[in-house]
């Protein structure tokens, strides 16, 4: 396979596993604070996401250092997606108000 190609794939995957594991998070604590046990769902979530996580990193890797370095600066962009679509409504309001006065 094509270096470059795998580098992709590589970037593509780290945004994949990043997803899983913010967007686990999120749900996880939104879960947590309703949750008659708490304990449960956060120590449950964290084994499983860092798991999937450690996994994929070690699948995407294949031995190359390159490979991790892409994948996990993937799993970093896909913490700031992450964080833009889980904002709530109001504060995304806020900062286009706060946008358009600055622009005006």
């Amino acid at each position: 396979m094509n270096d470059n190609f795998a580098l992709i794939l590589a970037f593509i995957a780290g945004i994949v596993l990043g997803i899983l594991f913010f967007y686990g998070l999120w749900i996880t604590v939104r879960k947590a604070v309703t949750s008659k046990m708490p304990a449960l769902w956060l120590s449950g979530s964290f084994f499983i996401r860092t798991g999937i996580t450690l996994a994929g990193f070690y699948f995407v890797a294949h031995g190359k250092w390159q490979r991790l370095l892409i994948c996990m600066l993937g799993f970093i962009a896909a913490r700031y997606m992450v964080k833009r679509y889980t904002k709530p409504k109001e504060e995304n309001q806020l900062n286009l108000k706060k946008e358009a006065d600055h622009g005006a």
